[in-house]
């Protein structure tokens, strides 16, 4: 069982929920503690979108280590309670047996923990202690509750939203080089060698040419032919460079998420309302 003590030393130092796996559920929010004992008997966890929601976590079976509170419950198990929209410092007697059975714990609705004193680490907390207990007059641990635990003043309290970031991976991107075969197709002249037969008659010019050997006779003339053809030859030149990076684009993103905060209202007979006094 978890002592007033040792919850007054945990909200000073502000406190984590840990569960049984060893993993942070989520920092204390609020404790309740028992109208007749005054014992600790209910936690609350930030477990929400940005620690905007809270868990009820039963002390029954939790202990203590320095700045943290050990509960027998991993953290799917705490934000899957029932959740308590607005307590009011007090749950009611369905809402209480609702989280006992939900933690598979035995809930007497003759024992009278119906209605529970909260202390909000954030505001009053455990402070102005009378032999380590903050214990009033009516004997019942912390003020500014509703009912007799009540002192002349009340702190009104709101939730605030705070809106951040955070990095995640979305995909990944990679460079691959493979290779691929296509046909290139081009167009060269070529050229070659034909023989044509050229006739001339005799001349002056030529007579001697025609008269130089036997009258007659048998001869063979020969000529080579060539011709031209094409020829292939292929280099590797490099043609570009290519390289991964990125670009941060920024959009708006729309958050919504419900607050609380506490109005205070004024009430009474009409002759002793006398208006109200802002500083």
């Amino acid at each position: 069982m978890v002592t007033t003590s040792e919850i007054q030393s945990l909200l000073t130092s502000g406190g984590t929920v840990i569960g049984t796996d060893g993993d942070k559920i989520g920092k204390v929010g609020q404790v309740f503690l028992d109208d007749v004992s005054g014992n600790p008997e209910w936690v609350t966890a930030s477990t929400g979108l940005f620690g905007t929601a809270e868990s009820f976590i039963p002390l029954t079976q939790a202990t203590v280590q320095g700045d943290q509170i050990v509960v027998p419950y991993d953290k799917a198990k705490v934000k899957g309670a029932p959740r308590v929209e607005d307590s009011d410092g007090h749950l009611s007697e369905t809402e209480e047996a609702e989280l006992y059975r939900y933690y598979g714990l035995d809930y007497t609705s003759g024992y009278d923990s119906t209605t529970t004193a909260g202390v909000d680490t954030t505001t009053t907390g455990l402070a102005s202690t009378t032999g380590g207990t903050d214990v009033n007059e009516h004997g019942t641990v912390g003020h500014d509750t509703s009912g007799p635990t009540t002192d002349s003043a009340m702190t009104r309290s709101e939730e605030q939203l705070h809106v951040g970031t955070e990095r995640v991976q979305t995909g990944r991107a990679r460079l691959r080089k493979y290779v691929v075969t296509e046909q290139q197709t081009a167009t060269v002249p070529v050229s070659h060698e034909e023989v044509r037969l050229e006739r001339e008659p005799i001349t002056d010019a030529n007579i001697g040419d025609a008269l130089d050997g036997p009258a007659i006779s048998e001869e063979e003339h020969e000529v080579v032919l060539t011709e031209e053809r094409p020829v292939v030859a292929k280099e590797t030149v490099p043609v570009e460079r290519v390289r991964l990076d990125t670009d941060v684009v920024t959009e708006q993103q729309t958050v919504t998420e419900n607050v609380r905060k506490e109005e205070i209202e004024l009430g009474g007979d009409s002759d002793t309302r006398r208006g109200t006094t802002g500083r």
